[in-house]
């Protein structure tokens, strides 16, 4: 028998890269990869890339070049860029790096045992096509293992908002989502193999308008399906962006036990002049009222968003608007970012603002949004959840694991085990978790 090949995959940036690192992993398998931990004992080395930052193609340059020393000493080590920088570079990055022998964008993953037997063969591999047909569909069928009680499912992929500062829709594609019943059967699979939360996935996940047996599902029609999974106990969804945010998604926050209040929602700033030179197609004002109308349905819900302060021609006025438009919502958690330019975007070829002016607004926004979600934390004391318990914590009998509201939570309980959903009063809060005792 065949000694299985090592696969050692690294994987940047969103939640949808660690799905799809996932099922790459699982159409390597085919062709007799297992995985690794350390690059040192691979065959195949596998960079899965994300090109939502600033220079973000030069990281992964920088992190190919240390692995020159294993190619040299190891020439049959194989070493792949997947991801959207393959997407954006494409024959690029071979021909800066010729130590890599595989080039796969996001929607070839499929494609992948093919590209590999290309590489026994002493080929090198490229694809960075926009294939027709469903790369799911295709990705390879193998028994798996049992899995962690909380788990990604990627439902819809690509964008056709173009907002000015992303590269999603240029290396991710238009918008497609998956027919629902390939949907509902993933996540069918998952829950048999131990799974009791689930995240649907999608660049514009709430945009989610697959194909069902009596016409297009929307995502809260999705959701609703979901829901009559038995031993599925959680769901959740993101990213989504405002203007999808449809009424019967916003209903199914009142009335489906199994989604959980939380819900991230960017809105990016709080200046309608900057929504409209972002192209977001929102205003300060309608986001606003949209979240009122989504608490009025769950009025514990936990609301999280991102911002990008310094986009360009931004004025202090501007600024001031999204600390208001924050003081208005505010946040329980939330991401932000200084802006950075993306080669190929509208907003890369504008006037930009200072380094140290855009330093100086996040500092100031993140200390705000700080506030907030320590506020959120501490309100939290006193209150009973549900935590699903995911790993052993630091502490002896110590089991950490996520609220209803996505925090993390410590718990001592010697009772509990690694997927056990419980009931846990929250009796402190640190700056990034909760401390709880089992009820």
């Amino acid at each position: 028998m065949d000694k299985p090949k090592k696969l050692f995959v690294k994987t940047y940036g969103c939640q949808m890269n660690v799905y799809d690192s996932e099922r790459m992993a699982e159409a390597l398998g085919a062709s007799g990869y297992v995985e690794t931990a350390s690059p040192e004992d691979a065959d195949m080395i596998l960079l899965n890339t994300c090109h939502i930052r600033e220079k973000a193609a030069e990281k992964v340059y920088s992190e190919l070049g240390r692995f020159k020393g294993l190619k040299a000493a190891r020439p049959d080590l194989k070493i792949g860029v997947a991801g959207c920088v393959a997407q954006a570079e494409g024959a690029e990055i071979m021909r800066r790096q010729p130590l890599v022998d595989l080039v796969v964008g996001p929607q070839s993953y499929h494609r992948l045992p093919q590209m590999e037997a290309r590489l026994r063969r002493g080929e090198k591999a490229l694809d960075t096509d926009f294939p027709e047909e469903d790369k799911f569909a295709h990705l390879a069928e193998r028994p798996r293992a049992r899995r962690a009680p909380a788990a990604f499912l990627t439902v819809q992929e690509g964008c056709d908002k173009f907002c000015a500062f992303c590269v999603v829709p240029y290396t991710r594609g238009a918008e497609v989502s998956r027919p629902a019943a390939r949907v509902l059967d993933e996540a069918r699979d998952l829950v048999d193999r131990g799974v009791r939360e689930i995240t649907l996935l999608g660049q514009n996940v709430n945009a989610y308008h697959g194909e069902g047996a009596d016409g297009d599902w929307s995502l809260a029609r999705l959701i609703r399906e979901l829901a009559g999974i038995e031993g599925l106990a959680r769901i959740r969804y993101t990213t989504s962006h405002p203007n999808d945010m449809t009424d019967d998604l916003i209903a199914a926050h009142g009335d489906c036990d199994k989604l959980m209040p939380y819900l991230h929602l960017p809105v990016q700033a709080g200046s309608d002049r900057i929504l409209k030179r972002m192209n977001r197609a929102h205003t300060a004002e309608s986001y606003v009222r949209l979240i009122e109308r989504i608490r009025a349905a769950r009025p514990d819900i936990l609301i999280s968003g991102d911002f990008i302060v310094g986009f360009p021609e931004e004025t202090e006025a501007d600024f001031q608007a999204t600390l208001d438009l924050i003081e208005t919502v505010n946040y329980g958690s939330a991401f932000s970012f200084k802006y950075s330019t993306r080669p190929g975007t509208p907003a890369a070829e504008r006037d930009q603002v200072p380094e140290d002016v855009k330093s100086d607004r996040l500092h100031r926004l993140q200390a705000l949004l700080s506030r907030q979600q320590h506020a959120a934390q501490e309100a939290m004391v006193g209150r009973t959840v549900g935590v699903l318990f995911e790993k052993p914590g630091r502490l002896p009998g110590q089991m950490v694991g996520k609220s209803d509201h996505l925090h993390a939570v410590h718990v001592v309980d010697d009772r509990a085990a690694i997927g056990d959903l419980v009931p846990v009063r929250i009796t402190a809060a640190s700056a990034h978790s909760l401390a709880g005792e089992r009820v």
